[in-house]
């Protein structure tokens, strides 16, 4: 079972979101929170396995929560989950820590699938909050140099395969997988697979 926790400032979301995923037999609600030192809080009481974070809340915003939570726990995926599809507010999010991005108009089935891949260790991101990503493409992609191998991986990356699903699909040792990851973190100078990913989705071309 998947532990998670709600946060958001409006009570109809929390109850209404609460309500849908306890019907599903993967996942299970351990806590809501209404605001963002509740949310931290509860995170820390709680330990759940994924967060699902609204951003705009009268009482701190969600990015903060988002580093808050994480500086206590790094294992926690935290999804932001808003109404808001603007690139500052996606990469705002993103840049705390978030691992995925989803707009609070996903359907159900979306929403548990984006829950599942979090705590695989995936990045789930709205297809609209893609979208915005990608649609600013007239400044000149960073200079990175990446072996052909290991455009492959990221680019698999940035689909949400995890390591072992990357390995299987090309015919490689996980560890070679993990091998190329540090090449490629390296090259984009980041540390982790959701910036690589918010890096495939800015700059590398989509098969």
């Amino acid at each position: 079972m998947i532990g998670v926790l709600i946060v958001d400032d409006h009570p109809v979301v929390r109850h209404g979101v609460a309500l849908m995923l306890s019907t599903r037999p993967a996942v299970v609600v351990v806590g809501t929170a209404a605001c963002a030192d509740e949310a931290v809080q509860l995170a820390a009481d709680k330990r759940p396995d994924v967060i699902l974070m609204d951003l705009c809340m009268p009482a701190g915003d969600g990015t903060t929560a988002i580093r808050a939570i994480l500086a206590a726990d790094s294992r926690i995926a935290i999804i932001a989950l808003t109404s808001f599809s603007d690139r500052q507010r996606i990469l705002a999010a993103l840049d705390a820590g978030a691992v995925g991005y989803l707009l609070k108009d996903a359907d159900p089935d979306s929403l548990v699938a984006a829950i599942q891949a979090a705590h695989r260790g995936e990045s789930p991101l709205d297809p609209k909050a893609a979208k915005v990503l990608l649609q600013d493409r007239s400044a000149p992609t960073p200079e990175v140099h990446l072996s052909a191998r290991e455009r492959e991986v990221l680019g698999l990356v940035r689909d949400g395969l995890t390591n072992a699903g990357i390995a299987a699909h090309l015919g490689i040792r996980e560890r070679t997988v993990k091998g190329h990851l540090s090449n490629v973190f390296a090259a984009l100078d980041v540390t982790d697979r959701t910036s690589a990913a918010l890096w495939a989705h800015r700059n590398l071309p989509a098969d």
